[in-house]
């Protein structure tokens, strides 16, 4: 693989020219985020909320300053099935109407609130269904967590910075630093794991920290505090073997990189939600797929991202989702990145014979 460029960024303009590295790193970590929240949040909530984190949407700055490219991400997002909203209708002949909502993984009010159609549609249902139901009783899943060291830790005597050579490996540390984390401290977790913490803006993390729950946790709570059936799709477990069969070299880049983006971060996650508010799920991943100037695209990291971390698990949830569908009723939340593409969880449960339209 071809080692990502380790320079500083300072300005604004540099950060809309990581933007893709940026996306690609932190979409990785809001998979691995969306795990570890149950190891942040064993604190009740505190009285006073933290504030929402605030960051600037790059892509306006990406449209003035390279319109080319902008255009180009434009039009490849047109072209990506079932790329335009967030909340669609499944219906089959002979059973009740089900709903399935796309989310993000995050403490953000604007995302936690959902569409007014969607919050109707989960009054109604009898059935939640969400990744995994494990997210509803955080100890139980840290329990579940910790039963697999081998999937957080290197239990070969591996270490971080015996992978990453001297002088990556300082840039590291000085990166975990500012975050209040100490790279020896850290050095036998997985990239993965590092990630899931790092690529997080600390006033995300400190909303989980004070006990508010992402949207999909607060679903599965709130379905069992309102006496409806709650299901998942797939296991804790099975998520994490996911991050972890990633290749390795590619985690420790996109953990360098992360690093890196320091507060830039924030922008990357505003940038993400301001698409998903809009519906645009569609342009995740062509933002994913599009190099910084200078920068040769790694195709095999991203083929292996997306493989692993969205094209496989999308048909397990959909596999599994059907037979729960045919019960009607249902409510499904996923994350949204698991909606588009020809793979997608929608067309796949087209292909089994439900019919999906977007609810706007």
């Amino acid at each position: 693989m071809k080692r990502l460029p380790l320079q500083p960024r300072a300005h604004l303009a540099d950060r809309i020219a990581d933007t893709a590295l940026g996306v690609l790193a932190t979409l990785h970590a809001l998979v691995a985020a969306s795990l570890l929240f149950v190891l942040l949040s064993l604190s009740p909530a505190s009285a006073a909320e933290p504030p929402a984190c605030t960051g600037k949407n790059l892509l306006p700055d990406l449209q003035a300053s390279d319109p080319a490219a902008y255009a180009k991400l434009v039009g490849e997002a047109k072209t990506e099935t079932n790329g335009e909203g967030i909340f669609w209708k499944i219906e089959k002949p002979g059973t009740s109407p089900s709903y399935l909502l796309g989310t993000m993984h995050v403490t953000d009010p604007r995302v936690v609130a959902m569409p007014d159609a969607a919050q109707a549609a989960y009054e109604e249902a009898q059935t939640v269904v969400v990744e995994s139901d494990e997210i509803a009783d955080v100890r139980k899943a840290s329990a579940t967590i910790l039963t697999r060291p081998d999937l957080t830790m290197f239990t070969d005597g591996r270490t971080i910075p015996g992978l990453l050579g001297e002088k990556d490996a300082a840039i590291l540390a000085e990166g975990l630093k500012v975050r209040g984390l100490s790279l020896t401290a850290v050095a036998r977790m997985k990239p993965w794991m590092i990630m899931s913490f790092v690529a997080l803006p600390a006033c995300e993390m400190a909303r989980k920290q004070a006990g508010l729950a992402f949207l999909d946790q607060k679903l599965a709570q709130d379905a069992l505090a309102d006496g409806k059936t709650l299901k998942g799709l797939e296991t804790m477990i099975e998520q994490i073997s996911a991050l972890d069969g990633l290749p390795l070299e590619p985690q420790l880049a996109g953990l360098l990189q992360v690093v890196q983006l320091g507060d830039g971060v924030k922008d990357v996650i505003e940038t993400m939600s301001q698409l998903y508010l809009s519906g645009q799920t569609g342009m995740i991943m062509p933002l994913m797929r599009m190099p910084p100037p200078g920068v040769e695209s790694d195709d095999n990291a991203y083929a292996d991202f997306e493989q692993r971390i969205i094209i496989d698990r999308n048909h397990r949830m959909a596999e599994r989702a059907a037979p729960i569908l045919a019960e009607g009723n249902v409510f499904i939340a996923v994350g949204a990145l698991h909606l588009p593409g020809k793979e997608g969880v929608v067309e796949l449960l087209r292909s089994q014979g439900f019919t999906l339209t977007p609810v706007r």
